[in-house]
């Protein structure tokens, strides 16, 4: 499992963490009962407090993406598949929206902005 911590970032530490192992769960990296690392492990790996790191695995818990098993730690939960459909689809629509904005700012119409997409798929109409 991968994070990576941004000073940089406006977003608070504990929800970096929460939003990269929510990232992980719904693009298949981590899957159902995968064990997360102790909350303290965790900490110690990203040098932040052992707080951030539970408050981001509270987040998670509370979200569904995973539970916590007492004595024994926390795993990724099982996904509700139309849910993960519906987040990935969330995910490309927020892409999709940045592409536009850029095309538009550079005065790329809609129907060039098709042309590419169409091409960049290899799909024909």
């Amino acid at each position: 499992m991968k994070i990576l911590i941004s000073n940089a970032s406006a977003a608070p530490i504990y929800e970096q963490i929460a939003e990269q192992i929510k990232a992980q769960v719904v693009n298949g990296q981590l899957t159902e009962g995968h064990a997360l690392p102790s909350i303290r492990r965790l900490a110690k790996d990203l040098q932040v407090s052992v707080i951030t790191t539970k408050r981001a695995y509270e987040e998670l818990e509370k979200g569904g993406f995973i539970h916590a098993v007492r004595g024994k730690g926390c795993f990724v939960a099982a996904q509700n598949l139309e849910l993960l459909r519906e987040m990935k689809m969330r995910v490309v629509e927020e892409k999709l929206i940045e592409a536009v904005a850029e095309a538009r700012s550079f005065g790329i119409d809609t129907k060039v902005l098709h042309e590419m997409l169409t091409l960049l798929t290899g799909e024909e109409e």
